[in-house]
């Protein structure tokens, strides 16, 4: 533990900002899981609710600088081509 006030400080907003991240990656693992288990429902229009929803939190997880930008756009393409083969 540190004993420095500053650091101390440091260390507490570190533990917070950890959870809060952790927090939403599992919350968009979560939600790709809804719109992999739409795609293999066959449902395209609860399909293309859940992926709404998920290209929604992927850009705020890239504006927060939870994950690169590439990275959200290859996930949005990778399940636009998903739902899009669906018939």
């Amino acid at each position: 533990m540190p004993n420095i006030k500053s650091q101390k400080k440091r260390s507490l907003t570190n533990l917070k900002r950890s959870a809060a991240i952790t927090s939403e990656k599992s919350a968009l693992k979560t939600q790709m899981k809804h719109v992999l288990k739409a795609i293999a429902d066959q449902n395209k229009t609860a399909a293309v609710e859940a992926n709404d929803l998920l290209n929604s939190r992927l850009d705020k997880a890239v504006t927060s600088g939870i994950y690169h930008k590439n990275y959200a756009s290859r996930q949005k393409a990778r399940f636009s081509k998903a739902i899009n083969a669906l018939v």
